[in-house]
């Protein structure tokens, strides 16, 4: 019986730390009374200068219209203090924050990896994959696998490598000449500059 007891516990100290984490609204700004000038210069919810005010009286005022008082500018003599929803504010700015997440473009780097004696089939198959790759924005690493003896024939791995530039050079152009690293022979190919 005690077990059950010590894990429900658990379970209902996890469930309030996540509600309370919902609630919760990380505050960068000192607002309220975590503001520490005596005079303050205010500017009201409409944006309108109210001019410099004792701390006490902004505050009656933010009250007054149940918003808060925020410290926008403490660095300015007197500190400049908006009053405003907070809570909204910081909804807003992530809202805003995820907004410009989603409208950038992660640039990843593709790997494909063959060996120095590839079959044609294979071959074609890859340069498709990589043409995929590499319309859709990302960048493509073409890497040969030297296993053994065959680490003899870097020449047929190279001449791969340059027939994977050819077959892609109507749109990608590579980034640097092959890089022969241990046993692997790389070379990075990216998206052709478009010219307008």
């Amino acid at each position: 019986m005690g077990w059950f007891v010590f894990c429900k516990s658990i379970f209902l100290c996890n469930l309030a730390r996540k509600i309370l984490e919902v609630f919760y609204i990380k505050q960068e700004l000192p607002i309220n009374e975590q503001i520490r000038a005596r005079e303050v210069q205010v500017i009201d919810e409409q944006g309108e200068k109210r001019g410099v005010m004792k701390l006490d009286d902004a505050l009656d005022l933010a009250y007054e219209k149940k918003l808060d008082l925020v410290l926008v500018a403490p660095n300015v003599e007197p500190p400049v203090c908006k009053i405003m929803n907070y809570g909204k504010y910081k909804f807003e700015q992530t809202k805003r924050e995820k907004e410009a997440k989603k409208k950038q473009k992660v640039l990843e780097v593709k790997e494909i990896r063959i060996t120095p004696n590839i079959e044609q089939h294979d071959f074609e198959f890859k340069v498709k994959n990589a043409r995929k790759f590499i319309e859709d924005g990302n960048k493509v690493k073409i890497t040969v696998r030297f296993r053994g003896r065959e680490l003899n024939y870097v020449k047929l791995g190279e001449d791969n490598l340059n027939k994977f530039i050819e077959a892609l050079s109507d749109v990608a152009s590579p980034e640097k000449k092959a890089v022969l690293e241990g046993k692997n022979m790389f070379i990075i190919l990216a998206k052709k500059a478009e010219s307008k």
